[in-house]
């Protein structure tokens, strides 16, 4: 069927823009996510200038990443459900507009401490325009919106790509500060433009709906602290049972508690307990947060990887990643396109078994006759179509269901895969400040995440299926 029963009338009633129109639209959302995208990695590319420059101790130039992480993963949610409340253009024009401020501060700043404040700053701003995109999306491109919301995948590709590239000309040639100077005229261009070519929010579009402070802050304080557990998890000399890990744990498992107790008492609760844990919404988080989260992070490692067990220099090492990135970019399109005829649990079985083929080639040692730079790039092949075969499914399922909640359900989907990503870094490289061979240490590591994509594969028969448009 091609529109679910559950579909609002509103939704049902939607009538899509122009073409013409439409294009535009989804150019300049585009254009604000590869922004945000870029700069989620350019910055790691100018660590060392800006510490050299602002006379600032490596474990301080390191937060310019972590706050930014932070700030994002607790305002997901949150921008979510704000983008409900007040109306997907309203917070994708504020969300960008938000983001190409913070980016001038961060420009501007001459301390250390003032650049991780605006750092964190930014990421408030970035957190709000997945899921205002995808609900202009679903408002505004009628029955084309499952496949454009499938190329999302492929925008952020392009964006992790060019992002160390662009940061790295910049140092070379410019200054750091440039780095964060580009957001500023692009943000603009686009505050601008959507102002111009996005269509006001429809008055039934915005949800009347109590903004639960409540639950909001317990979910905050929740990955906030799990968070701060996940990374000082990996600091040299700590371990499992000590009170640095120990004690944010215990802080995010009573609030994690608390709110989940609290969602299920409320009558309008920030994120209703179905779209978590109920049936079909379940097995998508999962898989989200697993194939999402889990894998892509094991593979950010990939590089690490290759340096310690092959001694690959650090350029090589590098193209891996590349080598990746370009496949999820060229296949995302092909399965969104493809999404109406597979479904959604084809693409998930299929890329579920290309991320486990390719953890096991790395977790093997390369043939004889083949280097381990080809070897590793056949891995990183493999883990580059999972994500492109799975992007567009992962990014639709269960969203026929609740079209009316589509920036809640991106921002869910968003929370389950940065949370996985976290998770496993921070285990992975603990695992490995506490072993004595950290090649070794991944090698496992890779093994057991093959058993664990084909272990998942029976949850995937819980997806709620679709073909056609909705």
């Amino acid at each position: 069927m091609n529109q679910p029963a559950s579909a609002p009338a509103t939704e049902r009633a939607c009538v899509a823009l122009p073409p013409t129109r439409r294009a535009l639209v989804f150019a300049v959302i585009a254009c604000a996510l590869m922004m945000m995208s870029i700069d989620a990695t350019i910055v790691a590319t100018a660590l060392h200038a800006l510490a050299s420059d602002l006379d600032a101790p490596i474990n301080w130039t390191g937060w310019t990443i972590t706050a930014y992480w932070f700030g994002y993963v607790v305002m997901l949610p949150v921008s979510g459900r704000l983008a409900e409340r007040f109306g997907h253009r309203r917070v994708f024009i504020a969300s960008t507009l938000a983001f190409a401020l913070a980016s001038l501060a961060c420009a501007l700043a001459q301390h250390m401490a003032l650049l991780v404040l605006f750092r964190a700053l930014q990421a408030i701003g970035g957190a709000g325009l997945t899921p205002a995109a995808t609900g202009i999306v679903v408002a505004w491109f009628g029955a084309s919106r499952d496949r454009v919301l499938g190329l999302f995948g492929a925008v952020f590709s392009v964006g992790a790509l060019i992002g160390p590239v662009f940061g790295g000309l910049f140092v070379t040639y410019a200054s750091w500060r440039d780095v964060f100077f580009v957001n500023v005229p692009i943000g603009l261009a686009m505050v601008l433009l959507g102002w111009w070519l996005i269509p006001p929010d429809r008055a039934q579009a915005c949800s009347r709906r109590r903004m639960d402070v409540p639950g909001m802050l317990l979910l905050g304080v929740a990955v906030i602290a799990g968070m701060f557990a996940a990374s000082v998890l990996g600091d040299a000399g700590v371990r499992v049972l000590s009170w640095p890990f120990f004690a944010p744990l215990g802080l995010a498992l009573l609030a994690g508690w608390a709110f989940f107790r609290h969602i299920a008492r409320v009558a309008e609760p920030f994120l209703p307990p179905r779209l978590i844990y109920g049936p079909g919404f379940a097995a998508t988080n999962i898989l989200n947060a697993s194939y999402g989260g889990v894998i892509s992070g094991a593979v950010t490692l990939v590089p690490l990887y290759a340096a310690t067990r092959y001694g690959l220099s650090a350029l090589d090492a590098a193209t891996l990643l590349v080598a990746q990135g370009v496949v999820a970019f060229i296949l995302g399109p092909l399965a969104a396109w493809a999404l109406r005829w597979s479904g959604y649990r084809w693409p998930f079985y299929v890329g579920g078994v290309l991320a486990g083929l390719g953890a096991l080639l790395l977790a093997l040692e390369p043939p004889l006759g083949l280097s381990p730079w080809a070897w590793l790039a056949l891995a990183s092949v493999f883990m580059g179509a999972s994500a492109g075969v799975m992007g567009p499914a992962s990014r639709n399922a269960a969203l026929q269901l609740v079209p009316d909640r589509a920036a809640t359900m991106s921002a869910l989907r968003a929370t389950a895969q940065e949370l996985g990503v976290i998770i496993v870094l921070a285990v992975l490289t603990s695992a490995m400040a506490m072993g004595t061979d950290a090649a070794q240490v991944l090698a496992m590591s890779y093994a057991l995440l093959a058993l664990f994509s084909l272990a998942l594969l029976p949850v995937v028969a819980r997806v709620p299926e679709h073909r056609g448009a909705w």
